[in-house]
């Protein structure tokens, strides 16, 4: 299901130099599977969400994304919470997860801000308090984590950087601090629409739909290596012209799924 990173300087020596260095990094690789993350999956507080999961496929995201219990995760524009709600059980009650709502979302759909506190809430103690689920609002580019993250998840909200609405610069400081937001060795997982070959950054206003060479360039441009990409939401029948909002479409975009490291 998954195919090899791009990036693999580091591995290629290690297949030059002895074959069971490759084995090592296969086997932390299948260490992680979909079975693992069924309790997450199953959180009673995901009723609503489950009707999602056939395509959303949560276990398996997990997985790639290699939670570990203990975990601080950020959820970058959590949008209505479908991955909080995942990561919140996925990260144990040793983890944390920052649940960041752009205010500049809210201001554009005010339901935003409720959807957040609904998906909080499960998680707060018995007087409302966030205990290992924070949300978090601020710019777009300044979410403000209190703490060094293990990891960065974002789906299908990269390419909002890249929307004329914001100033520009947006996209440059927003990738940069998603480098710097994260402990040396944390990883970003990017999931995102695809948009036809050379669509730029007019396809994130057009379609939402990101360019995949413009946000591989951008993410490496700052440090990270990208260290495994996945077939996950791969919908090779998908033109990638439609608007990702069309009914045409809606729900069965090809999408990009990577997996990117902040070296050591």
């Amino acid at each position: 299901m998954m195919r090899s990173a791009i990036i693999a300087g580091a591995l290629l020596i290690g297949l030059a130099a002895c074959g069971s260095e490759t084995e090592t990094v296969e086997s932390e690789s299948a260490n992680y599977s979909a079975r693992q993350y069924m309790q997450a999956v199953n959180d009673i507080a995901r009723m609503d969400d489950r009707q999602y999961d056939e395509t959303r496929q949560p276990a398996e995201l997990l997985a790639f994304a290699q939670i570990d219990k203990g975990e601080v995760v950020g959820d970058y524009i959590m949008g209505g919470g479908y991955l909080t709600r995942l990561l919140a059980t996925a990260v144990g009650a040793n983890g944390k997860v920052y649940a960041f709502q752009p205010e500049e979302f809210i201001a554009f759909r005010p339901e935003y801000a409720d959807e957040q506190d609904a998906a909080v809430a499960p998680y707060a103690d018995s007087e409302g308090n966030p205990v290992n689920v924070v949300p978090l609002r601020g710019p777009i580019a300044e979410p403000g984590w209190p703490e060094p993250l293990d990891t960065i998840i974002t789906v299908m909200n990269f390419h909002d950087l890249y929307l004329t609405d914001f100033p520009e610069g947006t996209a440059e400081e927003a990738v940069q601090m998603l480098y710097d937001s994260l402990k040396p060795g944390g990883t970003l997982v990017v999931v995102d629409h695809l948009a036809a070959e050379g669509g730029g950054v007019e396809a994130a206003n057009t379609v939402h739909r990101m360019d995949r060479q413009l946000a591989l360039d951008a993410l490496t441009g700052v440090g990270f290596e990208l260290e495994e990409e996945s077939d996950l939401y791969a919908r090779p029948d998908d033109p990638r012209t439609a608007n990702v909002f069309d009914d045409s479409i809606r729900g069965q975009t090809d999408q990009f799924t990577w997996r990117l490291r902040k070296p050591e």
